[in-house]
Parts: C-alpha cells; structure tokens; sequence
C-alpha cells in the first residue's frame, strides 16, 4: 500500500498540503474510500464527514467544483441559482482531463485546472474533522473545516437538496 504514495496523483496533493500546512497527512488506508460510504467505513466516522468532491459545467464548459458533506446530495438547482446559469455534471472523461484526477480519488486541491468557483456545502461545518480524497480512492487526508474553506477559497453556502 505505501505505493500508494508514491503515485503522481497523491504526491500532486501532498506537495499542495505541504506548501499549506506540513502537519496535514496523507492516511493511507486499507480499504477504498471510492464511495463516501466507503472512506467512512475505512475510517471509522460519520458519512458526513467525507468531502465528496463533484465536478459540474455549464453550456460554455465553465466548470464548478462542490464540496458536498458525504450524507447528502448536490442541488442542481442551488448551484444553478448561484452562477446563474444551467449546470450539469461533468462526464467521468471530463473529470480527469479538468482536475487531473480519477472518480473516486478527486481531491479538492492541486487540481490541473481552477475550476471557475468551489462550492463548499456549509453541512461540512458540523464535524470537527473531514477528510477527502487526496488523488487515489485509497488515500485521503482530514482537516478542519475551516481549513478546507481556506485552502480551497471556497464559497460557503446551502448547495444540497
């Protein structure tokens, strides 16, 4: 498994943590976290505390990333609301070329491209530490939540159903 870290994708993320806090590890683990259900499992926490990173566009391929608490579901019409305009997600192919990273393993930093906002959903707020892919369904990492709005420059808001 400590292959795992050495992977382009993950030293991508740790090289990004690192320039921001060096105290963020990486947490290898020894079951997926593909799914939130999964990293929560493998992690022994609550669903709600897995950042589930999705990537969403709209008509002129502008895209957004969303930081969803990992018990709930995206609002496509809460995003539509806030960048005025029609959002649909973003293809698996699409996924990987914009963020440079696979489904399942798509971190919210040290994307390839910088989407044109983040959306943070603000259930995240609730737990003391949530934890998100770090480029590998096997690796992720936990932070503060005000951490993550920080490190990502996100805008908090109400973006679930």
């Amino acid at each position: 498994m400590s292959d795992l870290i050495k992977r382009k994708s993950v030293i991508k993320v740790k090289n990004y943590l690192n320039n921001y806090d060096k105290k963020i590890n990486l947490i290898v683990l020894d079951n997926t976290a593909r799914t939130a259900i999964d990293a929560a499992n493998s992690l022994n926490t609550k669903v709600g505390s897995i950042v589930k990173s999705l990537l969403f566009k709209d008509v002129q391929n502008n895209y957004y990333l969303c930081l969803v608490s990992g018990d709930k579901y995206v609002s496509l019409d809460k995003i539509t609301n806030l960048v005025n305009e029609t959002i649909i997600k973003a293809s698996a192919d699409e996924c990987k070329e914009f963020t440079g990273f696979s489904i399942g393993g798509v971190s919210p930093i040290a994307l390839d491209n910088k989407p044109k906002s983040i959306f943070i959903d603000n259930n995240l707020s609730k737990y003391k530490k949530v934890f998100a892919a770090a480029g590998h369904p096997y690796v992720v990492f936990g932070l503060s939540y005000l951490e993550l709005c920080d490190i990502t420059n996100g805008i908090e808001d109400n973006i679930t159903e």
